[in-house]
Formats: C-alpha cells, structure tokens, sequence
C-alpha cells in the first residue's frame, strides 16, 4: 500500500474500537505479546500461519511444545508451562493447540499479552470435526457406515464422555477453551451465557471464521500491524467431495447436540459486528478490499501470477509441503509449486512465500530447530539440562499420531531445486 492510500485510508476512518493494549512505547508501536487460542476446525491454521510469519519477520521468539507433545501443547490435557520447550522461553507470542488455562498462560506470557481466538458456526464446524476425526474420535468411529445423519439421530447411543478424543464430539470450542462440555442440559444455557461472558473478560478479540476477512481488520488494528502482516493464503482444506452439505433439520440437530457452543458462536458473532459497525461498514469494506488486493500482489510477486495449485498430499513432491492425512477417509489438499518454478533456470520462491504454503506441523518443527540453535548459541550448558529436565516432566504422555517428516531445514528448499528436497510437481 502506498504512503498515499495509507493516507486517505486513515483519513476516512475511525481509530479502533477495541481498547488500545497496556504497554506500548507509543500509539503505532505494533504488539508483540499475543496468545491465540488456536480452535479446532476453525480456520486457525491459517491465523497461526500469520503468527508464524509475524514473529520471524520481527525476530520474537514463538512457545514451542516440548517433543514429546509434538505439533500441539499435550492436548486435551489442559495446558501446563511445562509443555513449553525451554529453548522457546520466555515467548512473545504462542499459537499451537492447546487446552486453555488462563493461569498457566499469565504464568508463561507477558503481562500486556492480547489474547485472541477464533469461532465457526456450529453446524460447519461439526460436520468437519465429523469428517475430519472419523477415524479417531471413537464416538464417531463405532457410528455405521459413518453417517453424521446417523449420529445426529441418537448421539447418545455413541457418545462417550470419558472417553479419549471425546471432545471431538460434543462443544469442542467450549472443551478448547477451558470448559465443561458436558454441563447438563438443565444447566447448560444458563453455564454458556456465564461462559461467555467470563471469556469476553479475557479475550480482547475473538474472530469468526464466516467472516475471516473482516475479523483481520480488527486483528490488525489491535495488534497495530500494518496490512502487509496480515495476509495469507488459507491452509489446511478438504477436497470439496469430502464435504457434506447440511440440511436446515441437521443443522438445528447440530445445535442442540453443541448447545453451549451454539451459544458461544452467537454471543461472539454479535460482539464481532458490534466491533465492526463501529468502524463502520464503508470503512471495513474499504480495507477488505485492500488487503485481498494486496494478498493478491503478494501471490503474483511469490509464484509467477497465480497460487500454487492444490494438490492431494500424495501428489505434492516435497514433504515440507505435504499436509498431514487424518484418514483415508478425507483428504486434505495442500499447495504445490507450479511447473515454471522448478524447471531448470527458475529461480524457486524466497522463504517468505514458502512459508506462506507451509503446513502447521512442519512449520512448528522447522521454527523449534531455528529456535533451538539460537537458544544453543546463547546458553550453551543451560541448554541440555533444562530440556532433559521438561522431557522428564511429562514422559508419560502418549503421542497424538503425526506424519514422518524431513528434518532438513526449509533454507535447503529455496537454495536449489534439485536434489533430496526437489521443489517439484
């Protein structure tokens, strides 16, 4: 965006309707301490995505889960400080999966953190969770033929409370944010309205999915980010043949089942538009489109003129771009480098656009080995020790599933495209 634009833009809008955060050395200083609660089947990958690209750009330091929690924070336990890998301390800012806990995260994060999360409405969202951890989640596993219309008939034929990956099956947004999933029916609209509240306390913006765009412009002006730090490309899709469309009666099934996340998603959906009438709807219309403009400059600069195309993981060369497969059952597409971009004499895209595409799970890895060896170099003997110490803290811990990845750093990628890590289609 030009000095110019920047300038008319700011002329005909008003400041930001959320309170400005405690502990900025001045009114266009951006905020560097963040936590996102990162919710499941929501978009988050891709604000994560954002966060990631954020903290390297500004040289910060990003909470990394300790190995034997892998790609997330030991969830569903609920998060501990100890989850944190040492050489990832003290954060700036902290994305990864996790179950809430407000006092352990005021433990890790700075005092003038912001906290942001983000919401879907109930019905898309459970159909994805549906799909997504058929073959996991054994409330949906034991459900013949694996129908949702089947589930949705008699829940409580297949669900499980106490049983591991329950919380795939019942207000996961309520579970992920610390809550009871289970509160009894009696009891859970008045529990959902106490709920909400008790979150609008902590969480200075929660963003909707629906209306993705629209929640980075209030995003960006929390954070006092400029329009360049926040776009993307989104990540972590179904094909369109593993989606299922809802009928109305399913829906208001859907609801029903997830009561307390129904109301969750509505009491935050009013706030979002709240926030955003504020600024108003010429004003908000006005910057959706600069940053789609802007996003679509980035992805002409980055990969020749278009987006990478999508591909099926088992289609896409190069692991660092693979995403990860829940099951046979759903597929989930990632970007893979047009042709002109690695034929011989093609220079492959810089990092930045890399990173860009990158999946969570090799992103997270790829940041910890960065993260390590700036720990290293600094602390030499404190190193060892303190991740021996951490690993011993939570050995007993099973390992959620995981692909195998390379665990060759993403520079390799960019500096040629021949050889192990061929950048290929």
């Amino acid at each position: 965006m030009t000095l110019r634009t920047l300038e008319a833009f700011w002329l005909s809008c008003p400041s930001s309707p959320v309170p400005p955060s405690q502990g900025r050395s001045g009114p266009s200083a951006k905020h560097t301490s963040i936590a996102f609660l990162k919710t499941h089947k929501t978009a988050s990958s891709t604000v994560q995505n954002i966060l990631f690209r954020f903290a390297e750009r500004n040289n910060l330091t990003v909470a990394l889960p300790i190995t034997t929690c892998d790609h997330q924070f030991c969830y569903p336990r609920p998060f501990s400080a100890h989850f944190v890998h040492p050489h990832t301390t003290p954060p700036d800012i902290i994305t990864n999966h996790l179950r809430f806990s407000r006092a352990e995260l005021r433990r890790l994060m700075p005092n003038n953190t912001i906290y942001i999360t983000i919401l879907r409405e109930p019905g898309a969202m459970f159909e994805s969770l549906f799909t997504y951890f058929n073959q996991y989640c054994l409330s949906f596993k034991r459900v013949p033929n694996g129908s949702l219309e089947t589930f949705l008939e008699h829940p409580w034929s297949y669900y499980r409370p106490e049983e591991k990956d329950s919380m795939y099956a019942r207000n996961t947004l309520t579970f992920d944010l610390g809550g009871d999933k289970d509160r009894p029916t009696s009891e859970a609209l008045a529990y959902a309205k106490r709920f909400a509240a008790e979150m609008e306390r902590v969480f200075s913006l929660v963003m909707i999915a629906e209306y993705f765009d629209e929640s980075l412009v209030l995003l960006r002006r929390l954070l006092s980010w400029d329009l360049d730090d926040v776009l993307y490309v989104s990540l972590n899709m179904r094909t369109a043949d593993s989606k299922s469309s809802l009928s109305s009666e399913n829906i208001a099934k859907i609801r029903a089942w997830n009561a307390i996340d129904s109301v969750l998603y509505d009491y935050f959906n009013a706030s979002l538009w709240r926030k955003l009438r504020a600024l108003g709807p010429a004003c908000v219309e006005r910057e959706v489109q600069l940053l789609r403009q802007s996003r679509d400059r980035l992805v002409r600069s980055c990969f020749g003129g278009h987006l990478p195309p999508l591909r099926s993981a088992a289609q896409i060369t190069n692991k660092e771009l693979r995403p990860w497969q829940p099951s046979s059952k759903v597929e989930i597409v990632g970007y893979d480098l047009p042709v002109n971009m690695t034929q011989k004499g093609h220079v492959p895209p810089r990092d930045e656009c890399l990173k860009m595409i990158m999946p969570e799970v090799q992103y997270t890895r790829m940041l910890l080995r960065s993260e390590s060896l700036r720990y290293r170099k600094r602390f030499p003997l404190r190193s060892s020790q303190q991740t021996a110490r951490s690993v011993g803290q939570v050995r007993a811990h099973k390992e959620s599933p995981a692909p195998s990845l390379n665990p060759r750093p993403l520079e390799t990628m960019a500096r040629s495209t021949k050889g192990a890590l061929r950048l290929s289609q």
